[in-house]
């Protein structure tokens, strides 16, 4: 085979998915939860690989050069609270250092360089906190505010993801492009939620008590969305987290055709 030759235009996108930094058996592990797996190759139709939680051990440039696109995925786990200016954790907080560090330094040069990004829940916080936006650490307390968590643990884990709550999806955005409309439907499974979005950040989505679900990064050069909800787990039987995927793999597929040079399939 010609090493110089072109590369098969059916190669699926590269899509590496931010991993956690935890602790299994005593030792330190980085851990992804199957249901980004499934969506980024069952939907997006791209080969999901693992991100660790080491940027110590990634180089961005290598990266860059290596891949279509990024999730970032929800976690258990909360950016710290230095580094958006608020004051110290609460003990009963959960933290993945190794994460911010890893996410934080490495998506400037992912955006920039034109890798579609697509975040759900605490990658919806990271994008925020990173463009200089701040967090509510337990938005259940605010006045006014929706009970936004995922309720009784003793349900089985896949209730945790009904729909919970309505939207309302901003008019002319990116969102409502794929939704078809302004109304939909979403799951809520988080404590944390945005105090002040960041710079250069549009609002796509709101709840009903007014908090940001969604919003996309205004300068990126390609698919750049964030999305507080879980679409992951509902693309069995919803059309509106399926069209998140699509897209979203739509948009690596034209990077991918990019990097490698490839023209686009008839």
């Amino acid at each position: 085979m010609n090493p110089n030759s072109p590369r098969s235009p059916a190669l699926r996108p590269v899509v590496v998915i931010a991993s956690d930094r935890i602790e299994r058996d005593g030792h330190a592990a980085h851990a992804a939860l199957d249901g980004y797996v499934r969506a980024v190759g069952e939907i997006s139709k791209a080969l999901p690989l693992a991100l660790p939680a080491a940027g110590e051990a990634i180089d961005a440039d290598s990266l860059i050069d290596a891949i279509d696109g990024i999730v970032l995925t929800g976690s258990p786990s909360n950016v710290h609270p230095s580094r958006y200016g608020a004051a110290e954790p609460h003990p009963e907080m959960q933290l993945d250092l190794a994460r911010d560090a890893t996410i934080l330094s490495l998506l400037p040069r992912l955006i920039a360089a034109g890798v579609p990004v697509l975040a759900v829940c605490r990658g919806f916080q990271e994008l925020n906190v990173l463009y200089g936006g701040t967090l509510e650490p337990a938005v259940h307390r605010q006045p006014g505010r929706l009970d936004h968590r995922e309720g009784d643990h003793n349900r089985p884990i896949q209730r945790w993801y009904d729909d919970s709550h309505a939207l309302h999806i901003v008019e002319g955005g990116v969102l409502a492009q794929l939704a078809g409309g302004t109304r939909a439907v979403v799951n809520s499974l988080h404590h944390q939620g945005i105090e002040r979005l960041g710079k250069g950040l549009r609002v796509e989505a709101t709840a009903p008590d007014g908090l940001i679900e969604s919003f996309s990064i205004e300068s990126a050069p390609r698919f750049a969305l964030a999305v507080q909800w879980h679409p992951e787990m509902r693309i069995d039987d919803s059309a509106f987290a399926r069209a998140l995927f699509n897209a979203f793999g739509d948009a690596c597929r034209v990077r991918g055709r990019e990097r490698l040079g490839t023209p686009e399939s008839t």
